[in-house]
This record gives structure tokens, C-alpha cells and sequence, in this order.
């Protein structure tokens, strides 16, 4: 039954090959400089969903530009194409790519294929129906996508029972929920994100020397000043104890690096000492690992600043 953006990808490369044949054919998300590969209906190119390529070096980046056609019976004929560098590492005669385009007319990735060997001509007049479902899987992409928002936002009603008491951000379990609610996301359509872990340097210090009550207030600023900083689609939580986690939604490196530099100014003007650890997820691990590389990170923070006091 093909009823979102995943079955239908797969349902049209499965009438794609059985119409046009081609050894690959691919649904992908273009994220920076990496061309994820969402879909794959393989037979020879050993592509998985999951593995990421360079999107500078394909033939889809030169179609997006319009430097080649959409259609490449023999590919090896286009310029811009023969001079790729997938082409010095893939056998490819024939192509086809369309773009997917979000709502907003920006790129989301593209449709392809490729095979071995180049293709009849007439191929070419095939381009008006391969542009049909381009669009039709644009629009389902776009009407899920849109939706993704208020999925979220039940999502974190779903979780308000999670809330911790003292500072009211998500409590572990919340976190734990949410967490892998998003991951599903990330794997259906390579969105990127990122995981940040903060542990509190002072909390023990200040309960035993100011007692439990000094203690809380610190906890209860850095949770205020972590979820001041916080969009609407974000998670803050706090863990136990002095440990806070945050989850960037749809946050590419630059805009992460960016929220950091936020986070530590906004915890010192707090008043609030603490390690911060930060990693992003990589297309084929999952944000539960992402979670993990972000607390390494941390607590290689904490001891650097142990080793400086």
C-alpha cells in the first residue's frame, strides 16, 4: 500500500525499472556536501539505503546546476558529466536524475538512476513522465514534511507527563521517547541534527557547602537558561542529577556550532559552570550513538577543565 513518502519512492522505482530497466535507481537527500541515499532499488551497484556519497562529485549535482540533461542515453557523451569524479569510480552509460523539490521550490534531493551501459535514444521522450513523478513524489514529500510539525507538537504533549519537577524541562524518559521518535525522522528523510550533553561542574560542591537548596536553585537557572535558547521543535532535557541533554532538530553543523556558542554564553551569564559535549548525527548511525559521541565529549571537556583549575 503506498500511503507516504517512503512506499511511494519505492513503488516508483519498482515501475521505473520494470518500464526503462536501469541497474540503480535512487531516491536521495542532499544535506551539504553529502548525497544520502534514502531509497535504493539496486542490481549491481551494491547501494544501500543509508550510504552517503559526495554530492559534489555526482552527475546529479551537475543536473541540478544545468550543466547536463536529465536524460543521458550515453553518458559518457556529456561533458560535464564524463569529467565527474563518481565517473572515474562508477561504471555508468546511461543516466537519468530530476530534482525533488520542497514546498518552497528549494532542493531536497533528486530521483536517479544509472546503468552499465548506454541506453536507446528514445529514452529522452520518456522525460515528461519521469518529471510527473519527480513531482508527485515532491508534493507527497512537502505535504509530509508539513505534517512532521504537528506530529511533533503531539509528540510533546504525548510527553508532558515526562516533566521534571524542578526545572520543568523533559526528564529521561521524555527524552528517551523523544529521542527515537526523531531518529525515525532522521532515517525516513536524512534530516540532520544534534546532540548536546551538559553536566553541571559545581552541583556537589554547592550542596555540600551551601546545602540542598542552593543546589536546586543552580539546577533550576541552567535549565532556564538551556530552554530560553530552545525552538519550539527542540528537546531540552534534564536526565538526573546535574546531567542536561538537547536534542537540535534539523540542524545542519554551522547552525549547532552557532546554538553552542549561545548555550555557553547564556549558562555563564546564569552563573552556571559546566562541560559541554556536542556531536551531530551522521547519516547511518542512529541518535541514540549520536547521544553517546556527545557525552564522550563532555566528559572530555570536564576532565580538560579539571586538569586547568
Amino acid at each position: 500500500m503506498v500511503n507516504d513518502f517512503a512506499s511511494a519512492s519505492q513503488a516508483c522505482m519498482a515501475f521505473l525499472r520494470e518500464r526503462l530497466g536501469f541497474r540503480l535507481w535512487m531516491v536521495t537527500r542532499t544535506e551539504g556536501d553529502d548525497w544520502i541515499v534514502l531509497s535504493a532499488d539496486d542490481r549491481g551497484y551494491d547501494v544501500s539505503a543509508g550510504q552517503v556519497f559526495r554530492w559534489s562529485d555526482s552527475f546529479c549535482s551537475r543536473m541540478v546546476r544545468g550543466e547536463g540533461p536529465n536524460i543521458a542515453p550515453d553518458a559518457h557523451q556529456v561533458a560535464a558529466y564524463e569529467a565527474s569524479p563518481i565517473a572515474r569510480k562508477l561504471e555508468i552509460g546511461a543516466y537519468i536524475g530530476l530534482p525533488l523539490r520542497r514546498a518552497d521550490g528549494s532542493l531536497f534531493g533528486t530521483l536517479c538512476a544509472i546503468d552499465p551501459e548506454p541506453q536507446p535514444r528514445e529514452l529522452v521522450q520518456e522525460q515528461p513522465l519521469l518529471e510527473l513523478m519527480a513531482d508527485l513524489l515532491g508534493s507527497l514529500l512537502s505535504a509530509e514534511l508539513a505534517a512532521g510539525e504537528a506530529v511533533r507538537r503531539a509528540e510533546r504533549a504525548e510527553a508532558e507527563a515526562t516533566r521534571d519537577q524542578l526545572t520543568g524541562l523533559y526528564n529521561r524518559r521524555g527524552w528517551c521517547m523523544l529521542l527515537n521518535r526523531e531518529e525515525d525522522r532522521c532515517r525516513r528523510y536524512g534530516h540532520p541534527a544534534c546532540v548536546v550533553s551538559i553536566d553541571l561542574d559545581e552541583l556537589k560542591l554547592i550542596n555540600d557547602t551551601q546545602g540542598h537548596g542552593a543546589g536546586d536553585a543552580l539546577l533550576a537557572r541552567a535549565g532556564h537558561a538551556l530552554a530560553s535558547l530552545a525552538r519550539n521543535s527542540d528537546v531540552v532535557a534534564r536526565l538526573g542529577g546535574d546531567e542536561f541533554a538537547v536534542l537540535l532538530v534539523e540542524c545542519d553543523y554551522y547552525d549547532a556550532q552557532a546554538m553552542l556558542q549561545r548555550m555557553q554564553e547564556q549558562l555563564a551569564l546564569a552563573d552556571v559552570k559546566a562541560s559541554i559535549g556536542m556531536a551531530m548525527r551522521k547519516p547511518g548511525d542512529d541518535l541514540n550513538e549520536t547521544f553517546a559521541l556527545a557525552d564522550t565529549e563532555m566528559y572530555a571537556a570536564k576532565r580538560s577543565r579539571r586538569r586547568l583549575n
